[in-house]
């Protein structure tokens, strides 16, 4: 019989806790009865790597074509850059990285916040548990539908990030239901149907056993952020008898998700509790362990940073990230881990985001993070306006998806709503194999033309679906130019016939 560390007969908060966390299952990953970040080597390295020269840089730079994961001093040397000239090339690099792994597309989303319920104490989050300027429910099934409902059939996104309060009623059969729900609604839009095609899950920690019932549900990818790999300051911010105070069982999270069979998994760091240089190394290394055991690394890295939060002080905080800091981390990561799709959300504001568009390859868009806030919106038409007391924390972008859109085609962009490489099984190791060759940009290519045409002809303005139709065109062009050294020339009319068939009313056409 399986086990489970959720259950239905959980007599306290405290109980339940204690169930979730099984050392035993970390203690395979161990390396000498240790983990594998070792704060000691990190900052050896960033000392040891200052001042490093022009000609090294260039070679690090040169290799990051290759696509594959830095190594540490490579890492720390990049880290270590301050010359104006050379930080130009490291932006150069990561935006032609950017361009060779994942062409000019960008991935839209939007967060789907189910539960503001928290057994934890994070001494930065707005959730955490004594926090009494936060009103704290979990939404029930009939509200899941409804907020995807308004997601998916007046928005018009395909793809979520649901997050779930670490908390007993929203365990790992609450997450379960909840996805069964969203994958549920198809709901008529115009020609098309409104439908939510993936749904990533951002939640507790749990055990292989919880892992397996989010595999067998359909979960896309799970996300399990560190916060901060310092053991330290970890400690210090996360306190001790919570859930997220044990810092193994949290680091080893997303080992667990890849032995459980999910195969797309997550990595993130909240820049500002520790110091950028030392989190980037860690996120470096969190990726290494996982190739290391799994022989695949992180689907996508977020870089979220600190934001302020309602009933949050944070006069504690010693290092907060700068924008130029921000910028300059994000393009580290998109050399050292140059695989990974890389998120920046909507905690920034617009015109941070733009500065960044050229390395990023995610973005979220017309965002809302209080719990039922998606229907009430658009039930009360205050569509601009977001109540403090059901948020996490602060958002720097309220605009509408159609607003980005238009934002990102006039910047050069296509915005993809593809899902089809998952559907046809291009995931884990596959599709790493075909990023780090550049091959899956060629599927991602044509899908994301198909995708973006489906959208626009369902939800985009007048002025939206004229700015989207003229990359459209420049992508078309661009694919016929490709042939047939990218595809071949059967390829390129069934692409057209696709195309054709779009227009003219057909639905989720995919190579």
């Amino acid at each position: 019989m399986q086990t489970t560390c959720s259950g239905e007969n959980k007599t306290s908060v405290k109980d339940w806790v204690q169930a979730q966390i099984k050392e035993e299952e970390n203690e395979k990953y161990l390396i000498d009865g240790k983990d594998f970040i070792d704060d000691e080597k990190i900052n050896n390295l960033l000392e040891a790597n200052q001042n490093p020269s022009k000609e090294k840089i260039r070679e690090i730079l040169k290799k990051a074509f290759d696509i594959k994961l830095l190594s540490d001093e490579d890492t720390a040397c990049l880290l270590n850059v301050t010359d104006p000239e050379l930080k130009e090339e490291v932006f150069e690099t990561a935006k032609q990285i950017k361009y060779k792994v994942y062409d000019n597309r960008i991935v839209t989303f939007a967060p789907l916040y189910l539960g503001s319920k928290c057994v934890n104490n994070c001494k930065y989050c707005g959730f955490r548990a004594s926090n009494a300027s936060v009103k704290r429910r979990v939404l029930s099934m009939e509200e899941v539908k409804k907020e995807t409902e308004v997601l998916a059939t007046k928005i018009g996104h395909k793809r979520l990030v649901v997050v779930y309060g670490e908390h007993p009623e929203t365990d790992a059969d609450y997450i379960v239901d909840s996805m069964k729900t969203i994958y549920g609604v198809k709901e008529k839009v115009k020609d098309g149907c409104g439908e939510i095609r993936r749904v990533n899950v951002n939640a507790a920690p749990m055990c292989v056993a919880d892992m397996k019932k989010l595999h067998e549900a359909g979960i896309g990818t799970f996300q399990v952020f560190q916060e901060t790999y310092n053991h330290e300051i970890y400690k210090q911010v996360h306190p001790e008898g919570t859930l997220k105070g044990n810092y193994r069982w949290r680091l080893y999270a997303l080992h667990r998700a890849m032995e459980a069979g999910i195969d797309d998994v997550a990595i993130g760091t909240l820049f500002g509790l520790s110091n950028w240089k030392f989190d980037v190394m860690g996120m470096v290394a969190h990726a290494r362990d996982l190739e290391r055991n799994f022989g695949l690394g992180p689907h996508t890295v977020s870089v979220p940073r600190l934001e302020p939060a309602v009933g949050t002080e944070f006069d504690w905080v010693k290092n907060w990230v700068s924008d130029d800091d921000f910028r300059y981390l994000v393009a580290v990561l998109r050399i050292a881990i140059p695989y990974a799709g890389l998120i920046v959300t909507n905690r920034e504001k617009p015109e941070m985001i733009r500065s960044l568009i050229d390395i990023i390859t995610q973005r979220d868009a017309d965002s809302r993070i209080g719990l039922g806030s998606y229907s009430e919106a658009y039930e009360s038409g205050e569509l601009t306006t977001q109540k403090e007391d059901k948020q996490q924390f602060m958002l720097g972008d309220n605009r509408s998806l159609d607003e980005i859109i238009c934002e990102l085609a006039d910047l050069g962009h296509i915005v993809s709503f593809c899902t089809a490489g998952y559907r046809c099984g291009r995931t884990g190791k596959k599709i790493m194999t075909l990023l780090e060759s550049g091959r899956e940009g060629c599927f991602c290519k044509l899908n994301a033309v198909l995708t973006f045409q489906e959208w626009l002809e369902d939800f985009a303005s007048e002025k939206t679906k004229q700015i989207g139709e003229k990359i459209i065109q420049k992508e078309i062009e661009e694919i016929k130019q490709r042939v047939p050294q990218d595809f071949s020339e059967n390829v390129y009319e069934h692409f057209i016939k696709a195309y054709e068939k779009i227009i003219n009313g057909e639905r989720d056409l995919y190579f």
